[in-house]
């Protein structure tokens, strides 16, 4: 057995260096001294693959169904939904606390998950988002689970993967190209363009892009405008491609899309500009689930991924359906914090798809808590109980937001540091024990599946309690009462403000008709507020929406607060900086 204490120094350091968003491995039994330096990239590449048409059959997928992308992913066509006559599996949803610097861990456990369902004899399916390239080359440097809880082949998901997000961003470009092409051959349709809400993307962080003026260099090269990029995971065509049922759904919810307006104010769609059928040609071999597998070969659907403070922030609805058409048990997750992603999961998807999840598993770190008591980064190691307690409040009001808001079973997954005290882990479970809900010390980034296998056994026995899957907000409040409802209830706040131009904009969407769309809320995942330097669970403060606009196809309003980009940039030290690519082509630096 080695030294604790050093051991922990050793990975806190090997966390730090490499920005890790996962967890440590818990002292229960030794550890080989070469999993103490094996980054994430590094354990995926020594684990085996099996072949995808393995990985197919466990799952129970006809080949028929099956297009394979190589040895080790594949498509799964939706024909799979319309002939699958299983009855439905249970919906597991994996969110977490308000995220910080010191991570939480919420896709490695989402994976742990599924894999420790498979230990304890379950027939689990995960299905996960895709990762985007902005934040891989940016600040994640990857995004497809950690240590012994991952999906792989971790290099293909982290890059190019089966070419969704391309297909995306080039269905996204043609509009765009289709619509300064109209204004270019004289404008029938008359669209102002000083109002044109339709941006360019591309599937990289750029912050030189988010604000540019093209068409210039004469009348051969365009009319001359302001314009933007967005990165592909926040364009309405990610969020449409991932609430879509069908191809026919699919080019209705296109069709749909409002790209600007005209000199008098009507709305300009993609169908008015005849882009709609193009668009999905590029998108209708995308529309197929991508079927990969975890390190210990658990069926695994990644598919489509929107930001979840920019839309609605989960897979699609294609992939959750179809874990859930596969396994008694489906796992799933949501970005960010329960505030976010799992609000968005709740109010907008179920409420589109008809889901009513089973279970959710809130995920948290002790080390997160701290930094939301107030302690700094560097402190973090130490026992702080006074600092912990502080903390506890953002917990608590998300596991408060599922158990009483929503009405669904919760259970709080700990993802254990070596650093973390046994007072410490006593504290944690004495606070949430008040509320009913329990808590389980989870080790599935060191153990995998069996590091998982607890919390497994909580998340069956939750799925068998009754319960009733309420929303948040009807659809027939206004949009400033379904604001207002989110603030107060999810959010902890007072009162929700709009600016003069948020005030001009929902005039217009009263007007056109958008009153009973659910509300989509862009606003910092690092704080309950749209100020993301209140950490913790703040109370009495204001929303402050600066602008409405309308995703039709989407079928949502989205709301910003505060100081939201469609376009992030990089760091200062951008994970690429440590990607590179031996003489025999393998990849390094993914973590």
């Amino acid at each position: 057995m080695i030294d604790v204490s050093a051991y922990a120094s050793i990975l806190i350091h090997h966390f730090e260096k490499f920005s890790f968003v996962c967890i440590g491995k818990l002292m229960t039994e030794p550890i080989g001294r070469e999993d103490m330096y094996r980054s994430d990239i590094e354990i995926a590449q020594s684990v085996p693959l099996q072949p995808i048409k393995q990985i197919a059959q466990r799952a129970g997928i006809d080949e028929d169904y099956l297009e394979p992308y190589g040895k080790y992913k594949a498509k799964v066509h939706t024909d799979l939904l319309r002939d699958c006559k299983r009855p439905k599996g249970k919906l597991i949803l994996v969110t977490a606390i308000t995220p910080t610097p010191a991570g939480e861990g919420k896709t490695t456990t989402t994976i742990g998950l599924a894999d420790g369902l498979r230990k304890i004899g379950k027939n689990a399916v995960v299905a996960l988002r895709e990762p985007s390239l902005g934040p891989v080359f940016g600040v994640k440097g990857g995004a497809a689970g950690g240590g012994y809880a991952q999906v792989v082949p971790m290099e293909d998901i982290n890059l190019h993967f089966t070419g969704d997000f391309h297909a995306i961003g080039a269905a996204n470009n043609l509009l765009a190209a289709m619509l300064d092409n109209h204004i270019y051959q004289g404008n029938a349709l008359h669209i102002d363009p000083r109002r044109i809400t339709w941006k360019r993307c591309v599937d990289m962080n750029d912050r030189q892009l988010r604000f540019i003026t093209d068409g210039l260099g004469g009348r051969v090269n365009g009319v001359p405008r302001e314009d933007g990029f967005e990165i592909t995971v926040a364009s309405e065509i990610m969020a449409v491609f991932c609430l879509s049922e069908s191809i026919a759904d699919l080019k209705e919810r296109l069709g749909r899309i409002v790209v600007g307006y005209t000199y008098d104010e009507q709305p300009v769609t993609a169908a008015d500009l005849h882009a709609v059928g193009a668009m999905t040609a590029l998108l209708k071999d995308a529309l197929h689930p991508n079927l990969v597998q975890t390190l210990e070969g658990t069926p695994a659907f990644v598919h489509g991924g929107p930001f979840a403070n920019i839309a609605h922030g989960c897979n699609s609805v294609i992939a959750t359906r179809m874990a859930m058409c596969l396994g008694d048990y489906a796992v799933t997750e949501a970005g960010f914090g329960a505030d976010l992603g799992a609000e968005k999961f709740l109010d907008i998807k179920c409420r589109v798809a008809g889901l009513d999840p089973s279970a959710v598993v809130v995920v948290a770190t002790v080390r997160a808590l701290k930094m939301h008591g107030g302690l700094a980064k560097t402190e973090l190691g130490r026992e702080d109980l006074d600092a912990l307690r502080l903390g506890m409040p953002n917990l608590l009001r998300h596991v408060h937001n599922i158990k009483d808001v929503y009405g669904l079973p919760c259970v709080v997954a700990v993802n254990r540091f070596p650093t973390d005290t046994d007072a410490e882990i006593a504290l944690v479970m004495e606070e949430c024990q008040a509320l009913g809900v329990r808590v389980v010390l989870s080790d599935v980034w060191a153990k995998g599946g069996e590091g998982g296998r607890a919390l497994a056994e909580e998340v069956v026995r939750l799925c068998e309690m009754p319960h009733t899957f309420r929303f948040s907000y009807d659809l027939s409040h206004s949009i400033p009462e379904k604001l207002q409802m989110l603030t107060e209830k999810i959010y902890g706040g007072r009162d929700v403000v709009f600016t003069a131009q948020a005030k001009k904009q929902l005039a217009q969407l009263e007007r056109m008709g958008c009153s009973n769309l659910p509300v989509c809320v862009a606003k910092t995942q690092y704080s309950f507020s749209d100020d993301m330097t209140k950490l913790g669970a703040p109370t009495d403060f204001a929303l402050t929406v600066r602008a409405l606009k309308l995703s039709a196809g989407a079928g949502f309003v989205v709301a910003y607060t505060g100081d939201i980009m469609t376009m992030p940039g990089l760091p200062k030290s951008p994970a690429a900086e440590r990607i590179d690519v031996n003489e025999n082509g393998k990849i390094s630096g993914l973590f």
